[in-house]
């Protein structure tokens, strides 16, 4: 059994699959405009959870937030599920592809066999959409990040869906249930996802996510070396580094999927100062771009005028007050 599932490449999982799935049910939404939609824009900086002995730096909100909120905001009935045991998670699954139903999935990506050794690390909240599988329990996969479809033995697919690690997906599946009372009003989920994404970044009182945590993550940098030493500070910026650049589109890839996403919102809300708001957005997105660029001249020591911690440090102050007055400024346009 193999479901009639048109498969696009994304430049984020979850907002690929989620694109992919309402496409799948008749709704065109581009990936930037899920992503708004979603308030798909964050950052944290959490030093009390650590990820291979390295403090977690996060740039989107949890897995699967984006998908609930685009599907809550079109009114859209979904389900997901957890599991405890495997062998019942994949009877699960195996059910509802009999019915049909393509079905996303949370994974970690070190035992994808279809990824490139090098893009192989214990990262459990890659998402991508099972849409068949046949007589020798091959599973069809459809990964968002991958330009075909690919497949997964029963076994592999098992073994992803219950990695071991930070964050294990314990089998998480979630797919659509009904559209019978689908929204069309794409203008106020528009403005819904504006208003959250607003204030995800500038009202959390808590200093470690949104504008506060990028200012508490420079002020914490300054002391890196004096409190890791030298080696463990390098591998600290390595940390973030891949999830700025590595992991999904990471900072500076979701700031100009995000610009993206206000140069239609402009055209959709006929709001034209949204398109200043777009560029605003890419040009902070250039500098979390130049920001990884620098620090990874930093961790490689590359060139005799390699910055120090403190002007890393003074880039993320200067990123932190940007993404402060842009969202203050967004605000006041919606």
């Amino acid at each position: 059994m193999k479901i009639d599932f048109r498969h696009r490449q994304a430049a984020h999982c979850e907002s690929g699959v989620t694109s992919n799935i309402l496409r799948y049910y008749g709704m065109e939404l581009s990936e930037p405009l899920i992503l708004g939609i979603g308030a798909g824009l964050f950052f944290s900086y959490m030093p009390f959870i650590r990820l291979h002995d390295m403090p977690v730096f996060s740039f989107r909100p949890l897995p699967g937030q984006i998908f609930s909120r685009v599907m809550r905001r079109l009114k859209i009935k979904v389900k997901e599920r957890r599991f405890l045991n495997k062998d019942k998670s994949m009877k699960a699954l195996d059910d509802l592809l009999a019915k049909g139903i393509p079905v996303g999935n949370i994974v970690g990506v070190f035992h994808l066999p279809y990824f490139p050794r090098e893009y192989r690390f214990h990262f459990n909240a890659h998402n991508l959409c099972v849409i068949g599988k046949d007589e020798n329990r091959t599973y069809t996969v459809s990964d968002p990040v991958s330009t075909v479809l690919n497949e997964l033995s029963y076994d592999e697919l098992k073994r992803v869906r219950f990695a071991k690690g930070t964050w294990p997906p314990f089998g998480k599946m979630y797919w659509v249930t009904s559209i019978t009372n689908a929204s069309t009003d794409i203008r106020s989920a528009i403005i819904s996802g504006i208003k959250l994404n607003c204030r995800r970044m500038l009202d959390i009182p808590i200093p470690f996510f949104g504008v506060k945590g990028i200012a508490k993550l420079a002020r914490s940098m300054t002391k890196w070396e004096e409190k890791y030493g030298s080696r463990k500070a390098a591998l600290c910026l390595a940390q973030l580094i891949r999830m700025l650049e590595e992991i999904g589109t990471g900072g500076a890839g979701f700031r100009y999927m995000y610009a993206a996403f206000l140069q239609e919102a402009a055209n959709i809300l006929d709001k034209p100062l949204l398109r200043d708001c777009s560029k605003n957005m890419t040009s902070i997105g250039d500098l979390w771009r130049e920001f990884a660029y620098e620090a990874a001249r930093k961790f490689k020591q590359r060139g005799n005028d390699v910055l120090s911690y403190n002007q890393l440090s003074d880039m993320l102050m200067r990123i932190a007050d940007e993404e402060k007055n842009f969202f203050t400024g967004l605000r006041k346009q919606i």
